[in-house]
Parts: structure tokens; C-alpha cells; sequence
């Protein structure tokens, strides 16, 4: 049965299995011409009297038979010799997964015909999606805020002159493809009061990876065949840049990690200096994307620096691609204290312009009144989804169960994954379309 997995359709196996099975039987046409094709005529005698003798007569049926069974032996040699010979490279490359060969091969031709995803953000709403779109697609690209300024992100941002690196080292390992023990080393944070203490590995291993390679869009390259990455990490700037947000009353809180500290109301943020210059393969994964996604995360302090950067939200207007905002299911304190789903739109809309969204997809799984009254204890509250308001915008709604509810309220990656997938099918064959004017619930 295992052999049989060779069959798979996808794998192009058989094309050259059959390419194989062609130069065999050549060959075998031209030792026949080189050494006397009588032989063959010799061959054929012998199979006659052996059928002779154990029928008693002569059966041009019996004789096709034997012609079967020699094709099918053969074609099983061919097969097994085949898979030898490849079983004992891969036992070299790769021995610890050398039984799962076929398996690793057919789920990478798979995956790499799935739709093109270019995803925005940060935090941990970002490497919630990418955790579980790595089994839908590998032709995915996530573009991520260089914004923070806290933690051990902070503190190496300002010892080594760095972007922050916590954003995409979360973004590394969500669409890693490696053993457990290295997604523990990477996420692996130091304990004690030195110098250490606070840091986790993979910032540092990042860090040091840019000042070996000179530049983080390498680093994040080399890093990415370190742990089997599915896909692309890239920052949306290579600029250090710090986030300012002007609130209502006119104050400017500078820095991401203060701003939702004020507790007051957010009219703008933008990043200090103005002028900040993409990554081009950022704005390249963006041109050529059947699918972007906004979020889901922070709406000012993960989503939107990334669209201050210059040319970024230009592209996304202009892309043709089916542009997604994945709406967060509860407010956040400090950001979005009392934000419907329609003003979580618009404040994106606000920033980068009309065309930046097409459709949100927003939760349709109650809260229970016990989280419900252990957020609330937060300042925390469910995000109403305002539906007519949501349309007014020029935008479809999308409702679907994408959360999982456990201690705490979080997006659930398989079936976030599983919803966005099928959107971005669904909206680019046209069979779901006309959800541009009222919301749909996705079975």
C-alpha cells in the first residue's frame, strides 16, 4: 500500500515513472537488435511448449496472460528498484523522516498550488493566522510592523540600532515546519537579572543573524531555512521608526508601548519621521497577491504602522487582489475602547484610504457571560458588529465561528485559516460576490 502512494496525482512521479518504464523497454528492443533478436523468438518457443505441456494444447490466450504477468513483474521491479534507489539519498538528507517521504513531497506539491497570501500586521493575532494557513497554502508572505518598542524587542532596538525582531520571530515560527524543540529554543526567554534576563532566544538569534548577514531581510532569509519556514517573513521597513498616535484632545503619545497607557480617545497615529521607505519585496508580495489580509491584531499599533510606511497602502488600493480585514472579537483597553466592527473599518479606511478593504469577516460565536464578565474586569468588551453600518462603508461582512474559547478569547487558526481560505476562493471565482452589499454567514 505504501508504494501505491507514489500514484498520488500530483506528486510527477509517474510521468517519469513512465519515462523510466519507456527506456527500459528501448533498451530492451536494442540488446534484442545488438545480440540477435532470435533470442527473442527462442523465448517465445519456450513459452509455448510450457503452455503445451500444461495445457495440452497451444492458447494464444494462456501466452497473453504470461505476457501480463512478465509486464506486471517487471513494472514492480521497476517501482521498487525506484524507490530504493530514492529511499537511499533521502536516508541521507533526511533520516529522521525518510518513512514520510512521499508524504513531505505530496503535501509540498500541495501546498505550493495554493492561492497567493500577503498578510499585515503583528503581535500574536498575526502568528494566530499564519499557525494555521501553512496547511492551506505555502505561497504565503507575511509583511510586519517594525513599530514596537517594548520588551526585549525594545531593548535590542536600542543596544544594536536594529528593527524590532519580536513581531517576526512569532511570524518564524508560526509557519515553521520543524520539531517542537526548536519552536521552544526560538520562543526560549532568559530568566534571572543580567543583562539576559527578559530576552528570548530567537530575538537574539535574529539579531545576531543581521549583523552577520548586514542587513534583516537576509537575516530573516537564513533564519527561515533554520526552521523549515513555510513561506516569507518580511518587514515592512528597514527604517527604525517610532509610532506616535494623536488623541482627540490634541496630546501626542510617542511610542507604540505608551500609547495605550493615556486611556484616551485615538484621532490619528503616525510614524516618526513621516518619511519611511518600504521593503521592495514587501510591495512586490503585495502587487502579486490573489489574497491580502489585514490583521487580525492591534488595529492601531499592529495593522496600521505597517500602512503609514510609504507605498504600502498605495498598493493595496491598486492591487486586484481580494483584500481582506480580519475584525478583532473584543475591544481592546487604551486603543479601542468602545470601537464597533464598522469603526474599527473606517479608522483603516481613515489612514490608508478607500479601496483598502473589501470585505471584513467578523465572528459569530457568542462570548460566554463568564468571559464576557472576566474581560470586563479588563475594560474589555465584545465588538458589536454593526451591519448596516459596516455596508455603508462599501464593504461586505463575512460571519463565521473563528474563535476559540478557553481561559481566554483567542482567534482559533484552523478555523481562521479555514474561513479566509475559502473567502479568497469563493470571492475570486465570484460565487460569493454579493456579500458586497449585506453579510453572509459561511456555513
Amino acid at each position: 500500500m505504501h508504494l501505491l502512494k507514489w500514484l498520488y496525482p500530483g506528486l510527477k512521479f509517474k510521468r517519469w515513472m513512465g519515462l523510466f518504464a519507456l527506456g527500459v523497454l528501448l533498451a530492451s528492443l536494442g540488446l534484442a537488435l545488438v545480440f540477435n533478436y532470435k533470442y527473442l523468438v527462442d523465448i517465445e518457443e519456450a513459452i509455448f511448449w510450457a503452455v503445451y505441456a500444461w495445457r495440452g494444447s497451444y492458447d494464444y490466450t494462456a501466452t497473453t496472460l504470461v505476457g501480463i504477468i512478465i509486464v506486471v513483474l517487471g513494472s514492480a521491479l521497476m517501482l521498487l528498484s525506484m524507490r530504493y534507489i530514492i529511499r537511499s539519498v533521502i536516508t541521507v538528507l533526511l533520516p529522521e523522516n525518510s518513512e514520510r517521504l512521499v508524504d513531505i513531497i505530496y503535501e509540498k506539491r500541495k501546498l505550493s498550488r495554493g492561492p497567493t497570501v500577503t498578510v499585515i500586521g503583528g503581535g500574536h493575532g498575526l502568528s494566530v493566522l499564519l499557525r494555521g494557513i501553512k496547511s492551506a497554502t505555502s505561497n504565503v508572505t507575511a509583511v510586519v510592523t517594525v513599530a514596537d518598542d517594548g520588551g526585549s524587542s525594545g531593548r535590542l532596538r536600542e543596544d544594536l540600532g536594529i528593527i524590532p525582531p519580536g513581531d517576526l520571530r512569532n511570524c518564524l515560527v508560526a509557519l515553521a515546519d520543524t520539531e517542537p524543540l526548536m519552536e521552544k529554543l526560538f520562543q526560549y526567554r532568559f530568566a534571572g537579572k543580567g543583562e539576559l534576563a527578559g530576552h528570548s532566544f530567537g530575538n537574539l538569534f535574529i539579531a545576531a543573524m543581521a549583523e552577520v548577514t548586514g542587513d534583516m531581510e537576509q537575516a530573516l532569509k537564513e533564519s527561515s531555512k533554520v526552521l523549515a519556514v513555510k513561506g516569507r517573513v518580511l518587514p515592512s521597513s528597514r527604517e527604525h521608526v517610532r509610532l506616535d498616535a494623536i488623541m482627540e484632545d490634541g496630546t501626542v503619545v510617542e511610542g507604540e508601548s505608551q500609547i495605550c497607557k493615556v486611556h484616551k480617545r485615538i484621532k490619528r497615529i503616525r510614524l516618526f519621521p513621516e518619511k519611511v521607505a518600504p521593503v521592495e519585496s514587501a510591495l512586490e508580495a503585495l502587487r502579486t497577491a490573489d489574497t491580502i489580509i489585514l490583521g487580525p491584531g492591534s488595529l492601531y499599533t499592529s495593522i496600521m504602522p505597517n500602512l503609514m510606511v510609504e507605498g504600502v497602502a498605495e498598493v493595496i488600493r491598486q492591487s486586484k487582489a481580494v483584500k481582506i480585514y480580519i475584525c478583532n472579537v473584543m475591544t481592546e483597553p487604551g486603543e479601542t475602547d468602545g470601537y464597533t466592527a464598522s469603526m474599527h473599518a473606517k479608522a483603516i479606511i481613515d489612514h490608508a484610504g478607500q479601496g483598502v478593504i473589501d470585505y471584513m469577516l467578523v465572528n459569530s460565536h457568542p462570548i460566554s457571560p463568564e468571559m464576557q464578565a472576566y474581560y470586563a474586569e479588563k475594560g474589555a468588551y465584545p465588538v458589536l458588529i454593526d451591519e448596516e453600518a459596516i455596508n455603508d462603508l462599501g464593504i461586505g461582512f463575512i460571519k463565521a465561528d473563528i474563535i476559540n474559547e478557553t481561559d481566554v478569547i483567542r482567534h482559533d487558526p484552523e478555523k481562521l485559516s479555514h474561513n479566509v481560505i475559502k473567502m479568497a476562493y469563493g470571492l475570486r471565482s465570484g460565487d460569493i460576490s454579493a456579500l458586497m452589499t449585506k453579510g453572509h454567514r459561511l456555513p
